[in-house]
């Protein structure tokens, strides 16, 4: 399983916009994305609207392709145009994926103090 974590600038007048969206997303397009592998899915965003997702995927590629092959999607993102700074391509090809340093699950299953040791 791949754990993904991206960021996103959304226009600090947008944020309120963002918001509202993602507290009601279109049931098609929460389908659309169990459906296309984006698990354990979370957005959080800062005042300023720096935005940080997590999800998990067995392929970021592949879920990345199959968001972009439906069509909800691409309403969307046509929806959240114009949202984003600097942002020429559709926020969901377009967020910045972080580098993963720290994983505590990973390191106390490495130094043997994994779940079954409590």
């Amino acid at each position: 399983m791949e754990r993904v974590c991206f960021k996103l600038q959304v226009r600090p007048e947008r944020v309120e916009d963002y918001k509202r969206a993602h507290a009601a997303v279109w049931p098609e397009m929460l389908a659309a994305l169990r459906d296309a592998g984006w698990g354990n899915y979370s957005i959080f965003i800062d005042a300023d609207g720096l935005v940080i997702g997590y999800f998990e995927t067995d392929s970021l590629d592949r879920a990345q392709a199959r968001m972009a092959a439906t069509e909800v999607n691409a309403r969307w993102q046509q929806a959240s145009q114009g949202m984003f700074l600097d942002l020429e391509v559709p926020a969901d090809q377009g967020f910045v994926v972080l580098e993963e340093v720290f994983n505590l699950d990973a390191q106390l299953e490495q130094s043997g103090l994994g779940a079954d040791h409590a």
